[in-house]
């Protein structure tokens, strides 16, 4: 691989996290960087700002020229996008995604990149409220974690390139795993909290007064129920097998609590309580967490 700064970037959509990248990527002083949204209007404002260098508006030949494809598109549009453009990559491109589900995807993609062109998928875990390239920032990779799927047909080299890439952006921890344990794990750490938060704001008992009882618990609980409904639907959907098994999961827990205050068990309630604190202050204080 070349030095960062001699390598051509591609961004394949610039919404939240395809924004971010071009805006951190500038900041890196690359090469260049070429452009692309199904929204021409946005690549037209990203050229304006200087984010990217080139824009794909009329034609997908600037792809050729990238040494470094990030896809950061909607699960259900990742396969589509690679099937329909893929005679613009390089051979020896290497190619990487954001998505937060990868399911069967890989084995797809690998199918239809064919051999020389390497996909080392990852996952960047960071974000915002709302979404767009209005709400893209370089700092919000700073001090996040970044995941990296464990596959044999990657290339050590490349393997490496993009753990060392996830930290020149900002990102504090690099973890590699299988895709398997990522979308179990993921179930559990980002797509129950929002089935929670969306659960909670659809609830019946929100009401018009409402709004006069909340303070930070509620807010806190509900932050990520402003969502992007057409990547979130894509998400829960292809990892929907994991997405029940953290459900029904829940559901255990909610009974105990039905279990201790039905049974007016006040010890039972301390000491639930007190393992919920201790577990919580373990993670967030471990010196391997953000």
């Amino acid at each position: 691989m070349k030095k960062l700064q001699d390598l051509t970037f591609a961004m394949i959509g610039l919404g939240l996290i395809g924004g971010s990248y071009a805006k951190a990527l500038k900041n890196l002083k690359v090469k260049n960087v070429i452009g692309l949204d199904r929204n021409k209007v946005v690549t037209l404002m990203a050229l304006d700002e200087g984010y990217i260098d080139e824009g794909c508006l009329d034609s997908l030949e600037p792809l050729r020229q990238a040494d470094v494809i990030i896809a950061t598109l909607y699960p259900a549009n990742l396969v589509e996008f690679v099937r329909e453009h893929v005679q613009y990559f390089k051979q020896d491109v290497l190619f990487t995604d954001v998505t937060g589900v990868k399911s069967n995807l890989l084995e797809q993609v690998d199918a239809l990149l064919g051999a020389g062109r390497d996909f080392v998928s990852g996952h960047p875990m960071a974000g915002r409220e709302g979404k767009g390239y209005g709400q893209s920032a370089a700092e919000i990779f700073n001090g996040a974690n970044y995941i990296v799927i464990k596959r044999e047909v990657n290339q050590p080299e490349h393997v490496q390139w993009l753990k060392d890439f996830a930290l020149t952006l900002g990102c504090k921890h690099v973890v590699e795993i299988t895709a398997e344990e990522h979308d179990k794990i993921i179930a559990y750490t980002s797509d129950l909290p929002h089935v929670l938060a969306l659960s909670l704001v659809n609830s019946a008992s929100l009401t018009p007064n409402t709004k006069y009882f909340i303070a930070g618990s509620f807010r806190d609980a509900t932050r990520v129920a402003d969502i992007n409904g057409p990547l979130w639907a894509d998400l829960f959907l292809y990892n929907k097998v994991g997405v029940i098994a953290e459900i029904e999961q829940y559901k255990k827990e909610l009974d105990k609590w039905e279990q201790l205050l039905r049974a007016d068990d006040k010890q039972g309630l301390l000491e639930y309580m007190e393992a919920a604190k201790q577990k919580r202050k373990d993670l967030f204080n471990a010196k391997n967490y953000r």
